[in-house]
């Protein structure tokens, strides 16, 4: 609830005990207990991600921290220009950017000794606005088979192709894709999950850093253990 919110209700109370003679008189008019001054309020969009959001000892001591700022394709969806406009829930999903319109996002990185990195990004609407959103990203998995091009501050990324994947149902609603893009005459496949449960959307993405960073091909798959803690933790 914003200040102006509580400012108007504060001042609704006090005209309404003034009106019926004092603080204890109003207790007894109205039958209603009064509001505790300790009273936990619920927590904003964001702090809820937090709570959702996977921990280290969730996912058998991965670590999970903010990735990098330094090279992030784009700060936020705005930013990113495509070729096909029906392929931007694409782009912004594999490249840690929230999808639709949300209230908040968090984005965390989960690393592992074999180079594989896996980001999960973890985003919350208003009514009807993850259904919204999933149905967006559905329509460009159909749509973007042979690839787009997308433009950022941090480059052109041209995806070859994208493939809907099949995954283990999860949440309400959930996807699997593939990209492919070649990066220096190397080719990586890289996977790529989205489930919605009631107003949240967890995006999974898995890439080979050090693959992309040695010139040679990947195939980054998600591990599974971090995709069924996630999962666990939206329910």
């Amino acid at each position: 609830m914003n200040r102006v919110t509580v400012a108007a209700l504060t001042l609704a109370t006090l005209t309404t005990l003034t009106a019926c003679g004092g603080e204890g008189e109003s207790g007894k008019a109205t039958g209603e207990p009064r509001p505790s001054a300790t009273e936990t309020k619920p927590p904003t969009p964001a702090e809820r991600l937090h709570g959702l959001m996977v921990t280290s000892a969730d996912v058998d001591g991965l670590s999970v921290e903010p990735p990098s700022e330094e090279f992030r394709f784009a700060k936020s969806p705005e930013d990113v220009t495509l070729d096909k406009q029906v392929c931007a829930p694409l782009a912004h999903a594999v490249n840690l950017l929230p999808l639709g319109d949300p209230q908040a996002d968090l984005t965390r990185l989960l690393s592992s000794s074999t180079g594989t990195h896996t980001y999960i990004t973890l985003t919350t609407y208003s009514a009807g606005g993850a259904e919204t959103a999933m149905n967006e990203v559905k329509k460009a998995v159909t749509s973007c088979g042979d690839g787009f091009t997308a433009k950022a501050s941090g480059g052109t990324s041209t995806y070859d192709s994208v493939t809907a994947e099949k995954v283990a149902p999860a949440g309400d609603d959930s996807l699997g894709f593939t990209t492919t893009m070649t990066f220096r005459g190397a080719s990586h496949t890289h996977h790529t999950q989205v489930v919605r449960s009631g107003d949240v959307i967890g995006v999974y993405f898995a890439v080979d850093g050090r693959a992309i960073a040695e010139t040679r091909p990947s195939d980054a798959k998600l591990p599974v253990t971090v995709v069924k803690a996630q999962n666990a933790k939206l329910k």
